[in-house]
């Protein structure tokens, strides 16, 4: 697994890594006796001691037997399929298509009362209509080289929006003037895109602003992020996709979306952009 840029996955890591060392020690053993008995080089000790490399499930199983601490191995192992999962590479998510990410972002959304969400690039994605979701799956396809199962991708993420319809969900969004006017879709598709927003945009669940072109920043640009419930923020970049746990990181997606937030146009105002990047279409 590439070293994480997110502080949270590689604070889980090194606590992991200081686990094993705490059995290693509570064993008696050095680390060349433990490496020894795992029949494997003392460098290999050293670097997942050092957080430097991620324990395999049988490296710990071995780590633990070693240590005379069999019974420890399940827990630690959860551990570590935990941390992996706060990173995670596109292609490796869609190794076997996009449907099932998208249904397991459902499953994320059906447990989450408030979601905040900023977007710099398109739409989220229970915003999006099967013409621009089927554009934009049909890039990333194409790019990742991964198999194309483009509609029932689009079918499971269209799934999404009937939480801004369903039970007690709030949706408080933030769009840069950008998404309205990046032409990833051909312009039919942009425009059925662009309406939909002028229709969503009365509902109860959902608060949408619009940060302008023009407006004065405050806080720059940024790479796309959902905030669940104020416990766990989901940050999606080309390659990966990042989630941040740690209460403190947390916290500071929060601080950052409200100076984002304020920099934002609300109902009119926010329509008007809409209704513009709409007629530049024509």
């Amino acid at each position: 697994m590439t070293v994480s840029p997110s502080s949270s996955a590689q604070a889980a890591r090194e606590a992991l890594a200081v686990r094993l060392t705490h059995l290693r020690k509570d064993a008696g053993l050095t680390g060349r006796e433990l490496s020894a008995r795992c029949g494997w080089h003392p460098a290999k000790t050293s670097r997942i001691q050092k957080g430097d490399a991620p324990p395999s499930d049988t490296d710990i199983r071995t780590w633990c037997s070693a240590c005379g601490a069999d019974d420890q191995a399940d827990g630690l192992i959860a551990t570590a399929r935990a941390v992996d999962s706060m990173y995670l590479e596109w292609r490796r998510l869609h190794r076997n298509g996009m449907r099932k990410v998208q249904q397991d972002w459902n499953t994320l959304h059906e447990r989450t009362r408030v979601c905040r969400v900023y977007v710099s690039n398109v739409p989220p994605g229970f915003f999006q209509t099967p013409g621009f979701a089927t554009a934009l799956m049909e890039q990333i396809t194409r790019f990742q080289g991964t198999p194309n199962d483009v509609t029932e991708a689009v079918a499971a993420r269209i799934a999404r929006s009937r939480f801004l319809y369903e039970g007690d969900h709030r949706y408080v969004v933030l769009m840069e003037e950008s998404v309205l006017r990046f032409r990833t879709a051909d312009p039919e598709a942009m425009r059925g895109q662009l309406r939909h927003l002028l229709a969503v945009m009365p509902l109860a669940s959902l608060s949408l602003g619009i940060i302008p072109f023009t407006a004065q920043r405050t806080v720059w640009p940024l790479e796309a992020f959902y905030v669940h419930d104020d416990t766990v923020a989901v940050v999606e970049t080309l390659t990966v996709e990042i989630k941040v746990t740690q209460p403190r990181e947390v916290a500071d997606y929060v601080k950052v979306f409200a100076g984002l937030a304020e920099m934002a146009v609300y109902g009119d105002a926010a329509r008007a952009l809409i209704r513009a990047a709409i007629d530049a279409l024509e």
